[in-house]
């Protein structure tokens, strides 16, 4: 594709998942990486280097002023999520930002506003949504495969030993359950919506992040178990079970590469590979919505992410987690 038809990417933090982010993002023929930010010029510099982007700057706002850039994607802690995407948005970007969306649900609506009011696309990275397998058991299911769905489990856990600061920090939205018990919460709510109730508990470090939550969603005729840690590993095996039979993710399921359908003791196994680690399809689906000036994904919706950060808040207001930089928890 020639240069002056392709999507141009800039990148806001240049983290752990920023480099896996753009490794993928370089197998996209419709992309390219134009520019990257961080507030080290040294570290801006050297990603660059390593992925050819064109420029390279000291800080995030340079991103967003940079008029060759088309689309910005948010790879910083999760607290400075809403405030730099609603400005990329009011400089005319269009946004691919990172999940958690934001720190709860408030900051959520003022982000898609910003979409809206700026008619700019926006879309959280939930980047499982566009995985093959998840969206072949969603079809399964959608054509009653294993019957109406009763019971979901998943969880998200490994010991991290000695954790990262950002990953503890209660300040930038540590904790197990922003980083990952998003995922199982994502699973149960992608299969069976918003649930009737929602109880849950957790434990905590010394920094007020926690360190394992633990979630029951309650539905009219469904129940889901999900669980997040930094403590203690699991084996990342995600299950949907229905009347007529059930449907295992596969390790490392919310990335995971195939699937297993088990009925009357028969079990079939799917192999979908992803393109690279899988990042692949989100960013094919900003393309496509960008090309065809929506402001919104119908895959992954500005609903989508709304009702999802409002499951957090509740789980969050259950077990006491608080972060002193948001501006509004209700």
């Amino acid at each position: 594709m020639e240069e002056f038809n392709k999507i141009k990417w800039g990148i806001i933090g240049l983290g752990n998942i920023a480099h896996q982010f753009v490794k993928d993002l370089k197998l996209v023929p419709g992309a390219q990486l134009l520019v990257v930010g961080s507030r080290d010029l040294k570290k801006a510099e050297d990603f660059a280097k390593a992925y050819q982007a064109k420029k390279f700057y000291d800080s995030y706002e340079k991103v967003m002023q940079d008029v060759n850039v088309d689309i910005i994607y948010i790879a910083t802690p999760h607290d400075s999520h809403a405030d730099l995407t609603i400005k990329s948005l009011q400089r005319g970007k269009h946004v691919l930002c990172e999940k958690p969306v934001a720190l709860n649900h408030y900051e959520a609506r003022q982000m898609i506003e910003a979409a809206r009011s700026n008619n700019r696309f926006f879309m959280e990275a939930f980047w499982t949504r566009f995985n093959p397998s998840i969206q072949e058991v969603l079809m399964k299911i959608e054509n009653n495969e294993i019957g109406e769905i009763r019971y979901i489990n998943a969880d998200f856990a490994f010991n991290v030993g000695t954790p990262q600061k950002r990953m503890i920090h209660i300040e930038n939205g540590g904790g197990s359950l922003m980083d990952m018990g998003v995922y199982p919460l994502f699973l149960s709510y992608l299969v069976l919506g918003n649930p009737e109730h929602v109880l849950a508990s957790a434990n905590f470090y010394d920094s007020g992040a926690d360190k394992q939550t633990s979630i029951l969603l309650q539905y009219k005729k469904a129940q889901a178990i999900l669980h997040s840690s930094f403590v203690s590993p699991s084996e990342m095996l995600a299950t949907i079970s229905g009347t007529k039979g059930r449907i295992l993710l596969n390790p490392i399921w919310h990335e995971t590469q195939s699937h297993s359908l088990i009925k009357n003791n028969h079990k079939v196994d799917y192999h979908h590979p992803t393109i690279g680690k899988g990042f692949v399809y989100e960013v094919e689906e900003c393309h496509r919505c960008i090309r065809d000036q929506k402001i919104e994904s119908d895959i992954w919706s500005h609903q989508n992410s709304l009702d999802l950060i409002k499951i957090v808040d509740e789980v969050r207001r259950q077990t006491g987690l608080r972060f002193p930089s948001e501006k509004e928890l209700n």
